[in-house]
This record gives structure tokens, sequence and C-alpha cells, in this order.
């Protein structure tokens, strides 16, 4: 994902900002690995690693492996692989700079689990099939999920700001007394494609794999009733109690709005417009005169899809 590779990307924040998956999710996916019998523990992989968020969870295998296009998201997974870990489990893991698709520093039916996190979307998968299924083991597993745009909780009439921001789609009727008359730039046309309407339509336009090669291939949503048209939804996993600042920092995250800043420096900070807005409503749903204080506690939900596959 090339907003990502840049230099002038914030990976620091981007760390620091971004939610973190909870252990239930790791559960569930290593449950899912453990179901085959002679189930291995020996290496997992990591793709589209990022800051390791999601490689520092895979620590009950021997040996783990983050990858990433990007060298400054590597260089990051190192400074927080550092970070997180005692000197002498820093071993354990390794990181390397290479797109998903092609991994040549692993040999075939070397790999007993690969996992990715809100980086499949991206992925080409005409050659990410082949390449998984020519390391991962007979009887290991594939794992990869996203979670698509955030949600709050106690403000469900805000959806729509939000829908509009990220995706350029106004309602089409109003709700809760809400004056939807925008006043904040959508960042819908400043994503990279297809790779972002794939996470808005849940991983669905992902191909099936081959079945020849894989089995058990699973499709889990962990959306609640955030999007009923996903079938059979579980209830939301990937949540944080955070405050309006908090939220603040992830939505500088984003790499629309990064694009966004370089073609229009002129426009100033319009995730900060959008921000004062949705602090605005909530004072008014609230019956509080003015905004929300940004120290303010708050909840955020993201829904999740996760695609679940094994090696046959």
């Amino acid at each position: 994902m090339a907003t990502y590779a840049k230099a002038s990307f914030n990976h620091a924040l981007y760390a620091a900002a971004r939610p973190t998956y909870p252990r239930k999710l790791f559960d569930f996916i290593f449950a899912y690995h453990a179901q085959r019998p002679g189930a291995r523990w020996d290496t997992a992989v990591d793709l589209g690693c990022g800051p390791a968020q999601a490689t520092l969870e895979l620590t009950q295998f021997k040996h783990v492996i983050g990858v990433d296009a990007s060298q400054g998201m590597v260089d990051r997974a190192r400074t927080v692989t550092a970070q997180s870990l005692p000197l002498t489990h820093t071993s354990q893991f390794e990181y390397y700079q290479a797109p998903a698709e092609e991994l040549p520093f692993l040999k075939d039916g070397s790999v007993d689990l690969i996992v990715s996190a809100q980086a499949a979307h991206w992925f080409d998968w005409q050659k990410m099939w082949p390449e998984a299924a020519r390391v991962i083991r007979p009887g290991g597993s594939f794992a990869f999920w996203i979670y698509s745009e955030f949600r709050l909780p106690q403000y469900p009439a805000l959806t729509p700001l939000i829908t509009y921001y990220a995706q350029g789609m106004q309602p089409t009727s109003p709700k809760s007394g809400i004056d939807f008359d925008f006043d904040f730039d959508s960042l819908g046309a400043y994503w990279e494609q297809p790779g972002r309407n794939r996470l808005v339509n849940h991983l669905l336009d992902v191909p099936d794999p081959e079945p020849a090669e894989w089995t058990d291939w699973k499709r889990v949503y962990f959306s609640g009733n955030y999007h009923p048209h996903l079938p059979s939804p579980l209830p939301p996993i990937l949540r944080l109690r955070t405050t309006w600042a908090g939220l603040f920092g992830y939505l500088q995250t984003w790499s629309s709005l990064h694009t966004y800043k370089e073609k229009f420096p002129e426009k100033g900070d319009v995730a900060e417009r959008l921000w004062n807005r949705l602090r605005e409503e909530a004072g008014k749903e609230d019956g509080k005169e003015g905004m929300v204080k940004e120290e303010e506690a708050l909840e955020v939900e993201w829904p999740v899809a996760l695609c679940l596959a094994r090696r046959a």
C-alpha cells in the first residue's frame, strides 16, 4: 500500500493511535488452527505486519516472522518489538521488507500459520493464494481480517456523518433531527483502490481459494447489527474505551487523509472539522451546551471480517 511506504507518513502515530486486536480474536484463530490433529506451532508469519500489533500476539509459536512492503513499518515493528519484550525473547521475531505475494525467504511448506491484520484488502489474490499454498505446510492455517468504518455505539445517529466523511455517501433520510449539512470534505475519493472497496465490502470481493489446495474455508463477521446484510453476524469484538482526543488521534492515521493533505495543503485539517462536528452533535444528544470536551470518555467499535482457510 503505497501511502504507508512514504517517508512522510507518520508510522509512530499509526502505531500509537490504531486499535489493538483483542485476545478473543486470536483465541478464535488459534482454536481453528488447533482443530487439525497434529497441528504444529513452530513458525507463524504476519503479512502486512505494520507496527507489529498482531505479530506480537503470536508468541506461542517458536519462530515469528513479520513482513511488510513499507520499510518504515518494518523499522517501526522492530522498535516496538524491542520495547515490548525482554531481550531474551526478541530473537523469536524477525522482520522482512517484502510484498505479501512474494516470499522467497520462506521455504516450501515451512509455515504453520499465516495471519494478516488490516492488510489483506491490498493483496493481489491471484498471486497471494498460490504463494500462501506454497509456504504453508499441509494442515497449516491462513487467517486474515480487516476492520471497517468505526462506529460510536453511544451515538448511533452520528453514523451518517462518519460514512459521508469516509465514503462520500450522504444519508437518504434524516435521523434524530440532525442537520446533515456537511461542513467538511469527504475523503472518499482519496483512498487507494481497489483495496479500500474490498475493506468496505468486508472482504466479500476476495476470491474463494482453490478447493484442491484449501479446506475448511470460512468467513466470519464480528459486526453485530452494524451491517445486517452480512451473514450470521457475531457481536463486535474490536472496541476501544478512549476519549474524544483519542478518536482524533485515530482519525489522523487514515491514509486517505495523508493523501488529501498532500493534494490540498491550503485546506487545513479536514479530520479536525469532522471531529468538531461529531463533538458538537454528541453535545446536543447529551443535552450539553456546545461540544463535548475532548477529555470525555468515548467508546469506539469497529466491525471485523475474518477469513480462515486450511492447507489441504
